[in-house]
């Protein structure tokens, strides 16, 4: 049974932003959009209701709004985010992804030998395509073995995606380096 859920929304420089979680760790997120009540149903979506708590995740808030505005932050693995129902492989998808480190890319196919099963390159883009918590889960920095984007399911699709990794390439320009948690 799940424990009591609890989400929070809060303003970034590029829209809205949403984190949901329970006493265990981050369930799901949502990348920015415009209008807050969209964040609000795609965080809730299947799950039923939640508690709002504006100071949810409060450092973890700090460190996304510095990351778009520009200033350079890795996501650490110490941030607990819950995978229930991957199957192993999916695990190792995602926990994979999350050492791709910040203006860095990986190809599809690269993942899936970090994952433990080379040439699964399509299979990482199916698990990739039900990352819960995009940015977290940094699925943006996957791109395919010849350079294009390949998909990205996010809100904003891959306008989204290369927005991200224009910001990354440009990225840092605050000069902080934070959250090699």
């Amino acid at each position: 049974m799940r424990k009591a859920i609890r989400y929070t929304i809060f303003g970034t420089k590029w829209g809205y932003f949403g984190l949901v979680g329970d006493e265990e760790g981050i369930l799901r997120s949502c990348l920015p959009v415009a209008e807050r009540d969209s964040v609000k149903y795609r965080l809730l979506k299947d799950l039923g209701s939640g508690e709002f708590e504006s100071g949810l995740y409060k450092d973890l808030q700090g460190e996304i709004s510095l990351y778009f505005e520009g200033g350079y932050v890795n996501f650490g693995r110490d941030i607990a985010v819950l995978l229930d129902g991957f199957r192993p492989f999916g695990k190792r998808v995602l926990r994979a992804c999350r050492d791709v480190k910040y203006g860095e890319t990986i190809s599809y196919g690269g993942l899936a030998t970090k994952a433990g099963r080379a040439g699964a390159g399509r299979a990482v883009g199916q698990v990739l395509a039900r990352n819960p918590v995009p940015l977290i889960i940094p699925c943006h920095r996957v791109i395919c073995a010849d350079g294009r984007l390949g998909g990205f399911s996010a809100a904003g699709g891959l306008k989204l995606k290369k927005r991200l990794l224009e910001l990354e390439k440009e990225g840092g320009f605050l000069g902080q380096k934070r959250g090699s948690r």
